[in-house]
């Protein structure tokens, strides 16, 4: 980690911090407004600066994290996980999410009936006329 590069791009921290695969990723991901700093609006060329807030949606997570440490290199998942800390709020919001998804009905009910659920269906609307 790298505390004398005083200026680096968000896009290019995000990458190193392995939150996106890419940086053109990263880049995606601020200009549709998934990444704020500090509650505001940014473009992927914005300079981090170490305790600054960032907040990221990832899939169904929402992750708010405080810039510890700047690095302009991708590194392994343990020295990336250095260079942020997760607030403890988030951490409990992504937990109870993650409770909601499980305990909701599985929504696949709604696709098409498989081979054998049809022959059953035609099965049980064909009982009547076979008495």
């Amino acid at each position: 980690m790298s505390e004398s590069a005083d200026k680096l791009r968000i896009d290019r921290w995000l990458w190193a911090a392995r939150f996106y695969k890419t940086r053109s990723i990263a880049k995606a991901a601020i200009e549709n407004g998934k990444v704020t700093v500090d509650g505001a609006k940014i473009k992927p060329s914005r300079a981090v600066e170490i305790g600054q807030q960032i907040k990221l949606s990832q899939g169904w997570d929402d992750k708010t994290v405080s810039v510890t440490a700047l690095s302009a290199q991708r590194r392994g998942a343990p020295e990336a996980a250095l260079l942020y800390s997760e607030t403890a709020d988030s951490i409990a919001a992504r937990d109870a999410h993650r409770e909601q998804r499980r305990l909701q009905p599985d929504t696949a009910s709604d696709a098409r009936p498989t081979k054998r659920q049809r022959r059953q269906i035609h099965r049980f609307i064909h009982q009547d006329q076979a008495d």
